[in-house]
């Protein structure tokens, strides 16, 4: 499958939150970059929001 990858900038735009949270995601081990432009991270849209799922989860079964 040929998924079409985006750079942090425009997955933080889709996913309503700022690259900081993105490069977050990444560390928390939530978010990997597949692929690279130079030395920008590419991501794939799905594992974006896939990531935003499982931090929105984690979020409130701490509550």
């Amino acid at each position: 499958m040929n998924t079409p990858l985006i750079t942090a900038e425009l997955a933080a735009d889709e996913a309503g939150v700022t690259a900081a949270t993105i490069r977050k995601w990444v560390q928390r081990g939530h978010l990997r970059a597949a692929g690279a432009q130079g030395r920008r991270q590419l991501y794939r849209l799905e594992d974006v929001f896939a990531a935003e799922r499982a931090t929105y989860r984690a979020r409130n079964c701490t509550r």
